[in-house]
């Protein structure tokens, strides 16, 4: 049987609730030491402890750990410093063994171990527990016993799999987001943007886009001759994994792409889908490298590997700034274009005036228009670097002209594009408060009007403060309208359901207010007497002020 929605009044409504924002976690100081510290560290159900925090800085240490691990691989860099890598390694050991040793003391609490006959053993013999006695073992296996370094690396390797903690609940939340959907649809729900990702689905941002980060790094390095003289064959393997998880995520997004509206046709679908500029941008991330290799022989190619660095577009998916930056940039296309018109047609007639007056007295510098047009450029931009300049007076009085000029040319997209940006996002929050008045239509929000508005409120970038002043003004509106209301006629209210059942619902509130400041003795004995009101008007009275 289907379980009702939840809802939350617009009485109750708060934004810190709205918004999803952090709340001060309730955990009461007099409760014993053991459960004290379990609701403020593990707990997941207690919002405002330090649950998340605690996994994100540990996942966050796990990753910084097999990045330590295959810097121990290039000798170049581990033997200078070989000392902050051990040094590293025991923090991490230490960190991991309070870890162990904090939730080994707190499993009596853990809901999952409470009721076991011993709750500890039976955290010792969990999954999880087993993971994390693995990420510690090889460090005192390596202090007490005999172990080839060769083994040993391999047996620190097994800490990544620490953080399968944080994937674990992550993936079977996608799997009951995604039940009895489709491989495909599943896949669609990782790629794309939907109600279907859940955390899962961050998770996977978050890979693509420390890959793309740590590629394009790599990139950089490799233009520094003393890196890549020593870790060249490193920056390799590196750039072909970071080709692999891209290439299999292009493919992937391709063959999903027939779920998305709009695209349901297999063939049409995905072609639109890959002349979508978000995807064609993932299509060049991974073309230089297959152009390199299949045409190397050919072709010297090797310029193609500036290319990579247009990985980094890929990180503006998903973006709402860059979004919300697209959509000012075509909504104030005309006037922009208009300000670029004017700016060339300004640089063609400085340059002119720049050659007319100049070449005479440089024609080294000076020697063509299309040559006095850099000059022209950083004159106008107001940069001037010094390597072009005029000499004669005539040209040096067009320069001052030129340069004051070009302070306010120059400044005509900016300020045209931060006005219209700032336009954009009062548009995006009045949109947001006209669909929070129009939620609260029945006085009230239930669960998926709530997650609608929790992501909306966190693409605009919304605080708390905003948001309280949001729904402040919706109050002052909805009372307005109410009271607006009460002044129409019974037969004009009736016309609209919604005016009607808000007119009932104050009727309601009315009589119940009545109920609670009149004599309830002296009411009842004036209403019995001389039969004022009847039996089922008295039976409705109480029954009015029992539920309210």
């Amino acid at each position: 049987m289907e379980q009702p929605r939840k809802a939350i009044k617009i009485a109750d409504l708060d934004a810190a609730h709205l918004i999803g924002a952090e709340v001060e976690a309730d955990i009461s100081p007099d409760l014993p030491r053991r459960q004290w510290l379990y609701a403020w560290l593990l707990n997941p159900n207690i919002p405002g402890n330090h649950q998340k925090s605690v996994d994100k800085w540990i996942a966050i240490l796990i990753i910084a750990n097999l990045f330590t691990m295959v810097l121990e691989q290039v000798p170049a860099i581990f033997e200078p410093y070989k000392n902050w890598f051990h040094a590293f390694d025991v923090f991490s050991i230490i960190v991991f063994v309070i870890e162990y040793l904090t939730r080994f003391y707190l499993a009596p609490e853990d809901e999952e171990f409470k009721e076991k006959g011993n709750p500890r053993l039976a955290y010792m013999s969990s999954p999880f527990a087993i993971i994390d006695l693995l990420a510690i073992l090889p460090f005192f296996l390596q202090a007490f016993v005999p172990v080839d370094l060769r083994a040993l690396r391999f047996l620190r390797l097994l800490r990544i799999l620490k953080i399968f903690r944080v994937l674990l609940p992550a993936l079977k939340e996608f799997k009951e987001l995604n039940r009895e959907r489709t491989f495909r649809q599943k896949i669609h729900a990782l790629m794309f943007n939907s109600a279907y990702g859940g955390k899962l689905k961050e998770f996977f941002d978050l890979f693509i886009g420390v890959w793309v980060l740590i590629s394009v790094l790599a990139v950089v390095l490799e233009t520094v001759a003393s890196v890549s003289y020593l870790i060249n064959i490193e920056f390799v393997i590196l750039d072909t994994i970071a080709v692999a998880i891209f290439t299999i995520e292009y493919m992937l997004r391709i063959y999903s792409a027939v779920e998305e509206p709009g695209h349901r046709n297999p063939l049409t679908g995905r072609i639109k889908q890959f002349t979508n500029p978000s995807t064609f941008i993932d299509f060049l991330a991974t073309l230089p490298f297959f152009l390199e290799a299949l045409l190397h022989h050919v072709l010297d190619l090797r310029f193609l590997r500036i290319f990579r660095l247009a990985r980094l577009l890929k990180l503006t998916r998903g973006s709402d700034a860059t979004a919300t930056l697209f959509k000012v940039i075509k909504r104030e296309w005309p006037v922009m274009s208009a300000a670029a018109f004017i700016m060339i047609l300004l640089i063609v007639l400085t340059a002119s005036l720049g050659y007319l007056v100049e070449h005479a007295a440089q024609p080294e510098k000076f020697e063509n228009i299309p040559t006095a047009i850099y000059w022209a450029v950083i004159t106008l931009a107001s940069v001037g670097y010094g390597d072009i300049s005029p000499v004669t007076p005539i040209g040096r009085a067009i320069t001052v002209v030129m340069s004051l000029l070009g302070i306010g040319i120059f400044a005509i997209p900016a300020g045209l594009l931060a006005s219209a940006f700032s336009d954009q996002l009062h548009k995006e929050r009045d949109a947001l408060k006209a669909s929070i008045l129009r939620m609260l239509g029945d006085g009230e929000l239930d669960e998926e009007e709530m997650a609608l508005l929790r992501s909306e409120a966190k693409r605009l970038h919304l605080t708390v403060e905003e948001m309280n002043s949001i729904l402040e003004v919706l109050q002052l509106e909805i009372e307005s309208a109410r009271k607006s209301l009460l002044q129409l006629p019974v037969n004009v209210i009736a016309q609209t359901p919604l005016h009607a059942v808000e007119h009932y619902k104050y009727l309601l509130n009315q009589i119940a207010q009545l109920g609670i400041y009149v004599d309830q003795a002296a009411f009842l004995e004036k209403a019995q007497s001389e039969d004022r009101l009847t039996v089922s008007e008295l039976e409705l009275w109480k029954r009015i002020l029992e539920h309210r």
